[in-house]
């Protein structure tokens, strides 16, 4: 097994967190408005996350490569206490190795430290391993969406309180 790290991301990993985010959904069909990859934060992660109440992190493994991403943000135009986790994807490589739930428990925990005490998401059916960590980990469906994310093509919603 190749061995990961998981760090916060730095200004130099734009460009791969960019891509990693794009081609990800781009294999579950998940392009266009309405998807997270066409948000304009894409290019500049960095800057977006760079700020006390949000946090993003990188999974990069032994070669240096990034292989994965995820983070939190304040939900906009969600309450105060409300963040969401934004743009998690993962290569297929890093697929399998718990690593899905070691970066959604870290941020997690964050978000209970930044002060948050509710975390939204918004996936895909497709999406079904991720579907099942986020439900395993006690996320509960709703029966729509919460903000104003802009993700319109979304079809399943969930909020765990912290």
């Amino acid at each position: 097994m190749t061995d990961f790290e998981l760090r916060p991301i730095q200004p130099a990993d734009n460009q791969a967190v960019a891509q990693i985010i794009r081609e990800v959904m781009a294999t579950f069909g998940a392009v266009g408005d309405g998807f997270s990859s066409a948000d304009a934060e894409v290019d500049f992660m960095f800057e977006n996350y760079d700020n006390p109440r949000s946090k993003y992190y990188v999974l990069e493994n032994s070669d240096g490569k990034l292989v994965g991403c995820g983070g939190i943000a304040p939900l906009k135009d969600g309450d105060a206490d409300t963040c969401e986790l934004k743009k998690m994807y993962f290569y297929p490589e890093a697929r399998g190795f718990g690593l899905g739930e070691l970066m959604l428990r870290r941020l997690l925990e964050d978000a209970r430290k930044i002060g948050f005490s509710k975390m939204y998401l918004e996936s895909l059916a497709k999406m079904d391993k991720a579907v099942r960590l986020y439900e395993k980990l006690g996320f509960e469906k709703l029966p729509g969406n919460l903000g104003n994310t802009g993700h319109t093509s979304c079809g399943l919603f969930y909020l765990k309180n912290l």
